[in-house]
């Protein structure tokens, strides 16, 4: 096929040489950076539980209008009675791990809300 023909037909020329990988460049890695979508994602391990439960994700209204607030960590109690800092996209099966638990009722059946 001509290259004509390819242009006419919008065929790609797979003859062209591949252009050099911008990407392979030294370039710190994503956790390195600590760079996510949302500033408030952002997991800090030099926090306490403390300063970790009072760090909001999302605060501002969603399509509908309705304000939406969301922690970036859910606080949860350990067996041994310590607290727990769950970061909710890092750590979101434990959390809703704790959440099925939490509706379970002392014979271990599921309760429905």
């Amino acid at each position: 096929m001509t290259k004509e023909v390819e242009k006419q037909n919008n065929v790609p020329d797979t003859h062209q040489p591949v252009s050099e990988d911008w990407h392979s460049q030294d370039e710190p890695n994503v956790k390195e950076r600590n760079l996510t979508a949302n500033p408030g994602d952002r997991i800090d391990d030099s926090q306490s539980v403390e300063e970790k439960a009072k760090q909001v994700a999302v605060d501002s209204p969603d399509i509908t209008g309705d304000h939406i607030t969301v922690p970036t960590y859910f606080v949860v109690d350990e067996p041994n009675g310590e607290k727990k800092a769950l970061h909710h996209v890092k750590d979101a099966e434990e959390i809703s791990d704790v959440i099925r638990q939490a509706r379970v009722d002392e014979n271990g059946n599921r309760i429905w809300w």
